[in-house]
């Protein structure tokens, strides 16, 4: 295997990659550099202010640009703030009701409304045109039930700058403009499922197109299509080429990161044998085809053959209506390898290298970052089967459980759920990188693995102590009740190995039982005493605590019969069926101290804490000092979870709050400066 070292060089001309300036003037591609298909033309306004707090400090300052404050009524006549908006994300549906692309967009809005609770995010409509009976009747007919705001005076719209008939903007929790578009594909067969495509790869959210290849180790074979080329003559069969390894690239003439792309695989693909030589076709991302050939030969890019999408169904397949260029390559089985879209140019060469010769079985080149971090990509090119079972694990979608907290720009969380965090070449909030997002190779093997150690040949035969690296993340602020000998199992290689090879719906079922929170987190060596016991030294939490709905658990059961149902009854009570606890087979008439969510249903058993000698610090679980999101939502997420408490996990914090009664800071026993107020509390 050949070594070299990719040296990391200034931005091409034209190349940097784009963010949301003050004007919104392009179509999204979500922190992938390249050319949008159609022109945006969303801008932003800013005499009104913004809907978000003042700016952040300086090591966190954001290039987005932060929603402008408005105020403005519903379509039924009730007053919308969007400030009050603000706190989680938000889909942001301009459109006028009399015209066909806004049904279009509306349909692909309604299929993600559905997710709205689950992934936490609000989407609200913003009416351009249309009676208010016209546009009621609009939202009815896609079946959708969201605020409209009557924006018939193009108000908020004009703030925007936004001309378009239908439009998209995505907004995050801290109330900044990140994505959105203003013009969508109408060609294919169903224009709505490809605009659904692109919000949900904008929200996050679940997918199921060929855009998210490589899904848990799944190559999905490339869609077959024949079409007519720039030139005439016989038309083009992509079945034909099957035996021989495809770069396919969708472009537009005018781009220049496409230009960057094409010119790089001129060079690339001229240096691999002829015989094992990937076959370069270009699918044009538009239908107008005046003055096209002379613009390529002007930049000398008439290179390669040049395919036609008159009605969009080649890109509608691929899942390529958002930005160009979008590049596949696909193996001589006609699989999809690799899906890369845009083009950084300090970035994509060297991956693009590497993966060419592993497409066409040339030695490897090792092409990673000189002095920064380069992320799974590079390491999956030759660890494939790490790769896929790292895909099996929850440190692949660590930040994206930040994004659907709203937390995926607090330092406080983000360091631990992204690679190489604020350290030369790693990610940064105030330049976040997406290749770097995740709890990825690198943040457990560090730059480069083995390959950049500046550790002698005989140190790197040594097995390192990750167990005391994972305790660095899952300390007991942040992850209550770790174990390392019981968590290794969950992200080995080695162990998650032989789950590679299950059926893709068995491999998600597995996911989706390792993002359940955990169980039994308090500890099980002492028993439970009740409430009661813990007054006398607590007598100010417990004032607090017996005003709060947790003092009244049992009595919240509806019906008589719950309060016989050991369903209900397991999180109605104090540590149900267990030692010390409200018995399985009691009644709560006969245990009215345990018949509560007491003291040791959060804070667990407090036989060794109460007992008059016994130490006062350690024995007991303090929660003054734990992660909110981390390890609280761990402990009551096992009662409060999607069946008895919708959206409990996207509202924790302020049920905290309510239920907080803290009077000792948390590890010291010092009593705290404040003490809160006891004051009756209507929610649980």
């Amino acid at each position: 295997m050949a070594f070299v070292i990719w040296q990391v060089r200034p931005y091409a001309a034209g190349v940097r990659p784009l963010v949301l300036p003050i004007a919104v003037t392009l179509v999204f591609l979500l922190h992938s550099p390249g050319c949008s298909q159609q022109p945006a033309e969303i801008a932003q306004g800013g005499e009104t202010g913004a809907a978000t707090p003042p700016p952040a400090a300086p090591s966190t300052l954001r290039r987005e640009r932060p929603l402008p404050a408005y105020q403005g009524y519903g379509i039924d006549g009730e007053r919308i703030s969007i400030s009050q908006l603000i706190g989680k994300r938000l889909l942001l549906f301009f459109f006028d009701p009399s015209v066909a692309e806004a049904g279009v967009v509306g349909r692909a809005v309604a299929g993600v409304a559905t997710e709205r609770a689950g992934h936490n995010f609000d989407i609200v409509g913003v009416a351009t045109n249309g009676s208010r009976d016209t546009v009621r009747s609009f939202v009815r007919e896609l079946g959708v039930e969201i605020p409209v705001l009557d924006d018939t005076s193009a108000g908020f719209a004009d703030l925007l700058k936004i001309r378009a008939q239908a439009a998209l903007l995505v907004v995050d929790a801290s109330g900044y403009m990140v994505s959105g578009s203003t013009s969508f594909a109408s060609e294919g067969e169903n224009p709505s499922a490809l605009v659904e495509s692109r919000i949900r790869e904008w929200l996050r959210l679940p997918r199921e197109d060929v855009a998210a290849v490589s899904l848990l180790g799944e190559r999905p074979e490339a869609p077959l299509f024949s079409t007519i080329r720039l030139d005439g003559g016989e038309r083009f069969e992509l079945a034909s080429l099957r035996g021989r390894p495809v770069v396919l690239i969708f472009f537009l003439h005018s781009c220049p990161h496409c230009h960057h792309a094409l010119r790089f695989f001129e060079e690339a693909l001229a240096e691999i044998p002829e015989k094992k030589r990937p076959v370069l076709v270009g699918v044009l991302a538009m239908t107008r085809t005046l003055g096209i050939r002379e613009r390529l030969e002007e930049e000398n890019l008439d290179f390669f053959p040049v395919l036609l999408d008159p009605d969009g169904s080649i890109r509608s397949a691929y899942g390529a209506l958002a930005g160009v260029p979008v590049t596949f390559l696909i193996d001589t089985d006609g699989s999809i390898v690799s899906r890369t879209a845009g083009w950084r140019a300090e970035r994509e060469p060297p991956l693009m290298r590497m993966r060419l010769a592993k497409l066409t079985g040339e030695e490897i080149p090792m092409l990673l970052h000189a002095t920064g971090y380069s992320g799974n990509e590079f390491c999956n090119v030759c660890h494939e089967s790490e790769n896929e079972t790292w895909q099996l694990t929850n440190h692949a979608r660590a930040f994206d459980t930040l994004v659907r907290h709203g937390a995926d720009r607090d330092s406080e969380c983000v360091g631990c759920h992204v690679v190489g965090w604020e350290e030369p070449g790693g990610f940064s909030i105030a330049d976040p990188a997406v290749h770097l997002e995740n709890v990825g190779c690198e943040t457990c093997h560090g730059r480069g693995g083995t390959h950049l150690s500046e550790k002698p040949p005989e140190a790197l035969r040594v097995e390192p102590d990750y167990e005391a690296f994972c305790k660095t993340c899952h300390s007991p602020k942040h992850s209550l009740g770790f174990d390392y000998a019981s968590f290794l199992p969950l992200v080995s290689h080695k162990t998650n190995l032989q789950l590679a090879d299950l059926p893709l719906e068995e491999r998600r079922s597995i996911l989706e039982e390792r993002r359940r929170p955990r169980q039994n987190l308090l500890p099980t060596s002492a028993e439970y005493t009740g409430s009661v016991s813990c007054r006398s030294c607590h007598e100010k939490e417990f004032a607090t605590w017996s005003q709060q709905p947790h003092a009244a658990a049992v009595a919240k059961l509806e019906a008589p019969t719950e309060t016989e149902n050991p369903e209900c009854l397991r999180c109605h009570t104090t540590a149900f069926g267990k030692p010390g606890g409200f018995p399985a087979d009691g009644r709560p008439a006969e245990h009215p101290d345990l018949a509560v969510v007491g003291c040791e249903s959060c804070h667990g058993p407090g036989s060794d804490h109460v007992e008059p000698e016994a130490p006062k610090i350690g024995n007991i679980i303090a929660l003054g000092d734990k992660c909110d999101s981390c390890v609280i939502l761990q402990i009551c997420g096992s009662c409060h979870d999607e069946a008895n408490d919708p959206g409990f996990e996207f509202e924790l914090l302020r049920k905290i709050e309510l239920q907080r009664h803290g009077t000792i800071e948390a590890g010291t026993g010092e009593p705290l400066e404040s003490q809160p107020a006891i004051e009756k509390r209507d929610e649980t």
